[in-house]
């Protein structure tokens, strides 16, 4: 996986709201699913497999 995250697609939730300025953004690829803080992009983003995010979500959607 490579460290240069500046070529991908990164997005909000549409739950953010509209100032967005406190949120985290997501960028997926085909290994991983990368987070980061929205408020401060230089800092390192973290990752989690496919399978990882899958679980994630799904627990969230029972929330």
């Amino acid at each position: 996986m490579s460290s240069d995250m500046s070529e991908l697609a990164w997005f909000k939730s549409s739950y953010s709201g509209t100032q967005g300025d406190s949120c985290v953004e997501v960028a997926i690829a085909e290994q991983a699913v990368h987070v980061r803080d929205s408020k401060d992009v230089s800092r390192r983003a973290f990752s989690v497999g496919q399978e990882g995010w899958a679980s994630f979500v799904q627990f969230l959607s029972k929330c």
